[in-house]
C-alpha cells in the first residue's frame, strides 16, 4: 500500500460543490435577479454575457444556443453544407461532431490523431480529404490546441471550412498568423460547451458558437431561433436552440473568476508533472509548443495494465476516466461512408490506453501526493 495517508474527504474526479462555494453568494444574487425579473427567456443577462464572452475571446460575434452538440449542428447548418456533403472528424473524440453530421445527412469521415498530443493530425487531414469533402471539425482535444496553422493551410488550400470544436479547450491560445489568439477564433466558426463539468460551465445545459464573419453570424443567430429575426416570419427551416437566462446569468459570474480558475488547473497539472516524473510505465500530457493547455483533463497514456490501474485507484478512493474508450472509426453507428478511409490505427492505440486522473480547481496538493503515491505503488507491485 502507498505510505502516504488517504485524504480526510474522498477524492473527486470533479468537484464542482467546492468550486461553486467559492462564488455561492455572486451565483445566488445573479440567479435571484432573474426570478425577479421574471425574464427566463432571452433576458439581458444572455445578451450581456453573449458580449462578455465575445470580449473576453476576442470574437466579434458570440450567439448563445443550448447546448454544445446544437452547437455543432447550427454551425453545419449555417455554413450551408448539404446531405452527401463530407466532414473530416478526428477519430479519437467524444461523439457529438460526427452525431450532428449523420443527423444532417452529412458523410462523416474519419482522420487520425497525433498519438503524442491527441489532437487531429493535419497529414491525416491530408490523406482523407476527396472532392465531395466540405469541411473539418478541429476538437481541441483535454485543453489543449490542434495544430491550427497547418490545418488552416490545408483548408485554404481544399476550400474547406473550418470548425473548431472548444468544448474542452475554452480559453485556451494558439499560435496563429504570427500573434496568440484564443482557441476556437480562427475557423471560420467555433463552438463551445458549458456543460457543468467544462472549463468553464453552468448548472445545466448550455453552449455557443463564435464568429468573426457578420452574415454567418446572422444565420446561425436565425437558424438557433426557429429560422426567424422577427418572430414569426421565417426564412429558413431552423431549430429550437436558446441559452436559457438563469444560465446565462450564472455564466456571467464565472466568468469573471475565470481566468483564476484555469490558473488552478495549470496549477495541478504542473504538481502532477513533478510528483509523476518520467516512467516506463506511463507518459504525462505532451505540451505543444503551439498552444498553452487549460487541462480540462489530465490524461496519461498506460502502454500496459492500463484497467488494472484504474480497478487498483478505485479500490484506494480515487476516480479515474477514460476518455475515450473507442475509436469513433471503429464504432458501427458511424460507418456510413461509401468509400475507404484510412485506418485510425493512433486513435485506436489511444483509446486503449488512455486514463484521466481527477483534475479540477479545488484539488488540493495532499491529494495529488497520494494518487501519485497509489500509481507508484501498483507498478512497484508487478
Amino acid at each position: 500500500m502507498a505510505t502516504l495517508s488517504r485524504p480526510p474527504a474522498p477524492i473527486q474526479m470533479v468537484d464542482l460543490q467546492g468550486l461553486h462555494q467559492s462564488m455561492q453568494q455572486e451565483i445566488e444574487v445573479a440567479m435571484a435577479s432573474v426570478i425577479e425579473s421574471g425574464q427566463f427567456i432571452k433576458g439581458p443577462q444572455v445578451e450581456q454575457f453573449a458580449h462578455d464572452l465575445a470580449q473576453f475571446l476576442q470574437s466579434k460575434f458570440v450567439i448563445p444556443c443550448a447546448n454544445g452538440t446544437d452547437a455543432i449542428q447550427l454551425a453545419f447548418m449555417a455554413l450551408g453544407l448539404h446531405r452527401g456533403d463530407e466532414v473530416v472528424v478526428p477519430s479519437f473524440t467524444f461523439g457529438a461532431a460526427a452525431e450532428a453530421a449523420q443527423m444532417l445527412g452529412l458523410v462523416t469521415v474519419f482522420a487520425d490523431i497525433d498519438p503524442c498530443t491527441f489532437q487531429i493530425n493535419p497529414e491525416t487531414l491530408k490523406a482523407v480529404i476527396s472532392p465531395r469533402t466540405k469541411a473539418v471539425v478541429v476538437v481541441h482535444l483535454f485543453g489543449q490546441c490542434a495544430d491550427i496553422e497547418a490545418i488552416m493551410v490545408t483548408a485554404q488550400a481544399h476550400n474547406l471550412f473550418v470548425i473548431e470544436d472548444n468544448a474542452q479547450s475554452l480559453g485556451a491560445d494558439c499560435f496563429y498568423n504570427n500573434r496568440w489568439v484564443k482557441a476556437g477564433t480562427v475557423g471560420h466558426v467555433g463552438t463551445t460547451s458549458f456543460f457543468p463539468s467544462k472549463n468553464l460551465g453552468c448548472l445545466g445545459d448550455g453552449g455557443a458558437l463564435f464568429t468573426h464573419d457578420s452574415s454567418l453570424a446572422r444565420r446561425i443567430y436565425m437558424l438557433a431561433n426557429h429560422g426567424w429575426q422577427k418572430k414569426y416570419h421565417h426564412e429558413m427551416v431552423g431549430i429550437n436552440s436558446r441559452l436559457d437566462t438563469l444560465q446565462a446569468a450564472v455564466l456571467q459570474v464565472k466568468l469573471k473568476h475565470f481566468t483564476k480558475a484555469l490558473q488552478a488547473r495549470q496549477t495541478a497539472a504542473h504538481r502532477y508533472d513533478l510528483l509523476l516524473g518520467q516512467s516506463d510505465q506511463y507518459t504525462t500530457p505532451v505540451r505543444h509548443a503551439h498552444s498553452t493547455h487549460t487541462f480540462h483533463q489530465y490524461t496519461l497514456r498506460v502502454p500496459q495494465h492500463r484497467d488494472a490501474l484504474a480497478a487498483f485507484l478505485k479500490q484506494q478512493g480515487i476516480p479515474t476516466a477514460v476518455y475515450y474508450p473507442i475509436a469513433l472509426s471503429d464504432l458501427p453507428v458511424f460507418k456510413h461512408t461509401d468509400r475507404l478511409q484510412t485506418d485510425c490505427i493512433n486513435s485506436r492505440q489511444a483509446a486503449a490506453e488512455v486514463l484521466s486522473l481527477p483534475m479540477h480547481t479545488q484539488l488540493t496538493y495532499h491529494e495529488q501526493q497520494y494518487i501519485v503515491a497509489c500509481i507508484q505503488d501498483f507498478f512497484t507491485r508487478l
